[in-house]
């Protein structure tokens, strides 16, 4: 099977998923199209890391996206420091929407992007919370997961 994409500035590329599981990410010709250019084969984690990665900065992007389109409404990405008190603790236990009425809405670990962490979700050291709301709610995230909380 073979998925094809034509970029905007009209270079195709495409996916060809093999019978026996193996996939190439393929590179065609700008002159011939229908002449393979690059040839890459991609393990199944490799496949994996790559969708990953476009996944992650597409969300991203459309998280950005939501800044422009509701006034007040930002997203911000804070790192979870070592020494916090939350690190092997689970989301629910930072009481952080209630709290701040900011959202954690997704986090960043070793280039994996979790999307809607649930409360039962645990921090690891050096995870990087992606949070939408208010300037104060943004604030009162980064004050909870650095224990500069006075309320915490």
């Amino acid at each position: 099977m073979r998925h094809d994409l034509v970029t905007e500035s009209g270079r195709r590329l495409g996916v060809v998923s093999h019978r026996n599981g193996r996939r190439d990410l393929v590179l065609y010709d700008p002159d011939d199209p229908d002449s393979c250019q690059a040839d890459i084969p991609l393990t199944d984690d490799e496949a994996e890391a790559l969708a990953d990665i476009l996944g992650a900065s597409l969300m991203l992007g459309q998280l950005s996206g939501l800044r422009e389109q509701a006034a007040g409404l930002l997203t911000e990405q804070i790192a979870i420091p070592a020494g916090s008190k939350y690190v092997n603790k689970r989301l629910g236990d930072t009481k952080a929407r209630t709290r701040t009425s900011a959202s954690i809405v997704a986090v960043l670990r070793h280039g994996e992007v979790i999307v809607s962490p649930d409360p039962t979700f645990r921090f690891e050291a050096g995870d990087v919370v992606v949070v939408v709301g208010t300037r104060k709610g943004l604030d009162g995230v980064t004050a909870i997961l650095a224990d500069n909380d006075p309320d915490g």
